[in-house]
């Protein structure tokens, strides 16, 4: 069984929502960032970087979030978050799972944690900068799901459009949210449609941008 170590609505997200999909059994262990869990010298002998997602894979840790949804869509093929091993598709799989966790996870985290930035992090033209950066990137996926989408990998629902999904959500209170995109709109709608994502928020009491 996996065990899952995660915040509600942090990037540990993804890999719980895999998880639903998959319907494979796991336990969950939360990692409370308001009593600097995270910190903790227990946790941080799982994750030396004291971040959430930490899975537990036959009592070893991993962490994370794009790689852990990759060796999830490989342990479980039958999930289909994954197009099967030199199909057409693979390739554009590979591709989208890294371009979303690097064009969007050192963003969002430098947009909800600007300390990291150093002390200009807070400064206007520091939050500006990486808002354009953000909707920069969201015009592209944006663009690429108008001519191919709807979904990541056209017709076919995948892993890549959990992790679309999460980064979406984490834009709900930015100036302009990634639903404001139409293709993106329509990506977060057929998400949220799916039974996990009504089981993910109920598990981790997430009422914003539930539907």
């Amino acid at each position: 069984m996996y065990t899952l170590y995660y915040a509600p609505g942090t990037a540990s997200m993804v890999v719980h929502h895999a998880l639903l999909e998959i319907g494979t059994p796991y336990r969950l262990e939360k990692v409370d960032f308001d009593q600097a869990a995270q910190r903790n010298p227990e946790y941080l002998r799982l994750n030396p970087l004291g971040r959430v997602p930490t899975l537990m894979i036959e009592g070893k840790p991993y962490f994370e979030s794009a790689a852990l949804l990759l060796i999830l869509a490989e342990c479980h093929p039958e999930a289909g978050l994954a197009p099967p091993p030199g199909s057409e598709s693979r390739a554009a799989w590979h591709q989208w799972i890294v371009f979303l966790a690097n064009a969007f996870g050192p963003l969002y985290r430098y947009w909800f944690y600007p300390s990291d930035l150093g002390t200009d992090g807070g400064s206007q033209a520091s939050r500006e900068a990486l808002r354009s950066q953000i909707e920069t990137m969201w015009n592209t996926v944006d663009k690429h799901l108008a001519s191919s989408g709807p979904y990541m990998l056209g017709e076919h629902f995948s892993g890549a459009d959990l992790l679309a999904t999460m980064y979406m959500r984490w834009s709900r209170n930015m100036p302009k949210p990634a639903t404001e995109w139409p293709a993106l709109s329509r990506l977060a709608d057929l998400v949220r449609a799916r039974p996990a994502w009504a089981r993910l928020c109920d598990l981790e009491g997430l009422e914003e941008w539930r539907s």
